[in-house]
């Protein structure tokens, strides 16, 4: 075990992560993760164009987004829906979720993607501050630079909305599609 990693793969299964075109990727880069095993399903009921997206021959696209390091042992980076393409570079939402919720006036945050004036997708976050706290747009140039610093200027939201509430389900989770 390592801690933060979903393991290694156990016996009688194999994984690989793949890109976009199914080509397997080295450790270290996030790609998709494709299962096979005597347990995955053969299709979904009634859901014919969802098995022909997931199911590709005896491998299962999982629809999550992995980094396999040199050891074997894989790291999720996010669900593959929720995971932005931003300067050629994935960029998991949840990490710059953690990286803003890691201020001190923060909250909570939410980060989804939104195309700039190009039609390129960049991150955009929402955040909740702390009683007390007001969003302006100089907190705002704080939020980005305190992201800059952890992560780097690719991961770094372009746009931060201050909002009262996130939007979530009963069970308390986040809604994204609501905010995209």
């Amino acid at each position: 075990m390592k801690a933060g990693s979903t393991g290694e793969i156990v016996p009688g299964y194999e994984a690989r992560i793949v890109d976009e075109e199914g080509r397997d990727l080295p450790a270290g880069e996030v790609g998709d993760l494709l299962i096979r095993g005597d347990s995955t399903c053969s299709s979904y009921w009634n859901r014919h164009e969802l098995s022909k997206a997931v199911i590709q021959g005896a491998w299962i696209r999982t629809g999550d987004k992995y980094i396999r390091d040199a050891e074997g042992y894989f790291w999720h980076q996010g669900r593959s829906d929720d995971m932005l393409k931003v300067g050629g570079m994935w960029v998991s939402p949840v990490e710059l979720e953690n990286a803003l919720t890691a201020h001190r006036e923060v909250l909570e945050s939410a980060v989804v993607g939104a195309p700039d004036a190009a039609g390129l997708i960049k991150a955009k976050a929402y955040v909740v501050l702390k009683a007390g706290r007001e969003g302006s747009a100089e907190l705002a140039e704080k939020l980005q630079a305190f992201v800059k610093e952890r992560l780097g200027a690719v991961k770094s939201p372009r746009w931060i909305e201050f909002v009262a509430e996130l939007p979530k389900t009963a069970t308390g989770k986040t809604q994204r599609y609501k905010l995209r």
